[in-house]
């Protein structure tokens, strides 16, 4: 691609030190002061122009991963496909990579491609030019410059920036087959920075999405949880269906979602739901998410196995299995996830069936929050015969223990009410007979 380098002084940008975390100024210090360059990159200084606040800080520098080792004791290298050193203060981890090069010429050891283009090892180093015709996205590709405050452009990053769009750095072709989850990226980024993309960057995706096929799906999963943990979820999953890329992350739900209309509405508001979370600091769990979005999958082959024979909780066994092992092949879900999803949609039945001997036992589990949560949501997307057992879980989370029995005992009392009404049915049908 043709190069044109921009240096924009410390007076025309809006960046000020002041806003960048004082970690990551450390070790931009350090490597300058140890004579080499170091450059603050990234998202890192793409949100600090937009005036937001960064999550991470990322420094590029042409100092060697084993050279950044001997400067910081508190260093340690990770990678294989790419070699990079995590610096440890504390909670916060300062990423420090080395300029990347261009693989032609290289040792096998140290680049490789497989036959389809996709990038297998990647530790060749270069340049600050060829770091930067390296990265993804043209707004990724954005450098500041510790000596000197100003931020180095090589992509033409802060015109995209200023015209909101996203574009991917050289041929976007090649770029998407030497790694196809750059569609993904594509995809958040998007969604994040609410941008358009820029013409090929976005018409390719719809010719190359098949590629995402060969990636591990242990990483699918890893940027499954990027686009829809990230606080922009909702816009992410709009333009993965936009780009027909959400039916090869999660084939089952999205069959569902063309039978079932109420599907998208369930894993929409809970999306809404996790935004808003996210958007005032609160945690989330990927695995509700995961158990809204595979839950009428489940459902469905419940009630295929209940035709079968199977009694209902022996069904929803079986169907919590099946779904669970079929989604693996698309995305793969951490056993400490999958647990926690069969769990809350295990307790399901129980909410909506509680009895005097089992209620207070439900209100113990662990999981009796998420699985609250999940009856609540199903109800405010149109499962509106849950109302009053929402009201009722609702109203005994409020009681006193001794309360809480007398609402239990409550139970046992209307149990005992309707099994009586159940035999004068039968008797009225057996003597009618």
């Amino acid at each position: 691609m043709k190069i044109k380098k921009q240096i924009i002084a410390k007076k025309d940008h809006s960046i000020s030190r002041d806003a960048i975390c004082a970690n990551a100024l450390k070790v931009l210090c350090r490597l300058r002061d140890a004579g080499y360059e170091a450059y603050l990159v990234g998202g890192g200084v793409r949100d600090l122009l937009l005036g937001e606040k960064p999550k991470d800080f990322d420094v590029a520098t042409d100092a060697r991963p084993e050279e950044v080792k001997s400067l910081f004791r508190n260093c340690r290298l990770i990678g294989r496909r790419f070699r990079l050193a995590h610096i440890l203060y504390g909670r916060d981890v300062i990423e420090v990579a080395t300029f990347r090069g261009p693989h032609e010429g290289v040792h096998a050891n140290h680049a490789g491609q497989n036959d389809a283009g996709r990038i297998i090892r990647d530790n060749v180093f270069g340049s600050l030019e060829e770091d930067a015709v390296r990265r993804d996205f043209s707004v990724n590709a954005l450098y500041y410059n510790i000596r000197d405050d100003s931020i180095v452009d090589f992509t033409g990053g802060m015109k995209d920036l200023n015209n909101k769009i996203l574009r991917m750095i050289g041929d976007v072709d090649t770029r998407y087959r030497e790694d196809p989850v750059r569609m993904l990226r594509a995809v958040r980024f998007a969604a994040k920075l609410n941008f358009q993309m820029e013409e090929k960057t976005h018409s390719l995706i719809f010719e190359m999405s098949d590629l995402l096929e060969h990636i591990p799906v242990a990483r699918l999963f890893d940027e499954t949880i990027k686009l829809f943990q990230g606080g922009y979820g909702l816009r992410c999953l709009q333009l993965l269906r936009e780009y027909q890329l959400f039916e090869l992350l999660f084939p089952l739900t999205e069959d569902s979602i063309a039978r079932q209309p109420q599907t998208l509405a369930l894993i929409e508001q809970a999306l809404r739901n996790t935004d808003e979370r996210i958007a005032t600091g609160k945690s989330v769990n990927p695995a509700f998410f995961l158990a809204v979005l595979l839950w009428q999958p489940m459902q469905e082959f419940k009630d295929e196995f209940i035709e079968r024979g199977e009694h209902e909780m022996e069904a929803l066994l079986s169907a919590s299995r099946e779904v669970l092992t079929r989604q693996q092949a698309h995305t793969s879900i951490p056993k400490r996830f999958s647990l926690m999803i069969r769990e809350i949609w295990h307790m399901q039945p129980q909410l909506q069936h509680p009895t005097r001997k089992r209620a207070l036992r439900t209100l113990s589990n662990k999981r009796f929050r998420a699985g609250y949560d999940f009856l609540l949501l199903r109800h405010s997307v149109g499962e509106t015969e849950l109302a009053p057992l929402c009201d009722w879980w609702t109203e005994i989370q409020t009681k006193k223990p001794y309360e809480q029995e007398q609402m239990t005992e409550q139970l046992a009392v209307q149990g005992q009410k309707k099994r009586k009404k159940r035999r004068r049915r039968r008797q009225v049908r057996q003597d009618v007979k």
